[in-house]
């Protein structure tokens, strides 16, 4: 089972991994930490992602329990924002994107999803209400005296990007997940200069970043392969 499981991956896949989880885990105990959480949260955030990148629906399970740890963690630095959009947006979508997932299949292989496109109405209206969706967190973020509001406000906008691309089956959630990464890296490094303990979480939205954009070309990649599969038949 576990040759099984190793050869699910390729040796690229497999290295992006060790050397993700490496990166985490030395930030962890080089900088303190905020505690064994923090680790365990990170760990199944960077193994969500590389799952995700191969389509496959437990990917989103994993995503689901990262959620609601990263929304733990987020309350403990005042970071409302963080915490009500992974609690009250992210980990309920998530669910909605595994049931998504599940549903469709690529050719009945329940390992791999089927990848679908989005037309530009969709996209426009997608825009649409994520401006006004973070247009109300922010309110609500000001309400709560969020800590570090603009960069926490400009999160909800991806966030909500990344995970209605991810429910929709689009190759570019992965895209707007590396946007999110790069808000988060900069929130976190703020959050790291008043505790040097958040070194370790800026370090790990680093490797998730580059987990990623491995994703999205992962996804490019299927979604071609799909596609001539298709045309074939």
């Amino acid at each position: 089972m576990f040759k099984k499981l190793i050869g699910y991956f390729s040796k690229g896949e497999l290295f992006l991994w060790v050397f993700s989880v490496t990166l985490i885990v030395a930030s962890f105990f080089i900088f303190g930490g905020n505690g064994a959480l923090t680790l365990i949260a990170s760990l199944i955030g960077v193994t969500s992602i590389l799952i995700n990148a191969k389509g496959n629906p437990f990917g989103q399970v994993l995503m689901i329990i990262f959620s609601l740890l990263y929304g733990i963690i987020s309350y403990s630095f005042a970071y409302y924002g963080e915490m009500l959009t992974y609690l009250g947006m992210t980990m309920p979508m998530s669910v909605f994107a595994l049931i998504s997932w599940l549903k469709n299949p690529y050719a009945g292989k329940r390992t791999e999803v089927k990848i679908n496109r989005i037309s530009k109405s969709e996209t426009a209206i997608m825009f649409l209400v994520a401006a006004i969706v973070t247009a109300g967190f922010y309110f609500i973020l000001k309400y709560f005296n969020t800590a570090n509001i603009v960069p926490s406000t400009i999160s909800v906008t991806t966030s909500f990007v990344a995970v209605y691309l991810t429910f929709r089956r689009s190759p570019f959630f992965s895209l707007a997940y590396a946007a999110n990464d790069v808000v988060l890296i900069v929130l976190w490094t703020l959050a790291s200069l008043t505790d040097g303990r958040y070194i370790s979480v800026t370090v790990c939205f680093v490797a998730y970043l580059l987990n990623d954009i491995y994703g999205f070309i992962g996804w490019k990649k299927m979604e071609a392969r799909q596609k001539e599969a298709c045309d074939k038949v």
